[in-house]
């Protein structure tokens, strides 16, 4: 199976690599940088998501809090599902292009 944080350091390489007429120095975030940042961000939703509702089987955390706090790891999780599932798509298009 393809690992979608291998394809996305793959990218990163080669475009840190690739130099050429037409081509200028970046300035700003690199695309493995923003991925890298997302990801990160996705963790800690999921994370607070799994600390509120540890809190609230011991009785000390407020239902509408632990309700919405597992309400946005669900949307992360699917917003990251989508995601994986179009860089692997690309990632095999890539693949079936001729040479």
């Amino acid at each position: 199976m393809i690992n979608p944080l291998n394809a996305a350091a793959a990218y990163a390489t080669t475009a840190a690599k690739t130099t050429g007429p037409g081509l200028s120095a970046r300035d700003g975030a690199s695309f493995g940088d923003v991925l890298e940042q997302a990801a990160k961000e996705s963790i800690g939703t999921l994370k607070k998501s799994e600390d509120m509702s540890a809190l609230a089987s011991v009785g000390k955390a407020d239902l509408n809090d632990v309700v919405q706090a597992v309400t946005n790891a669900e949307v992360t999780l699917q917003t990251v599902t989508a995601v994986r599932d179009k860089v692997l798509n690309a990632y095999q298009e890539i693949l079936r292009m001729p040479m």
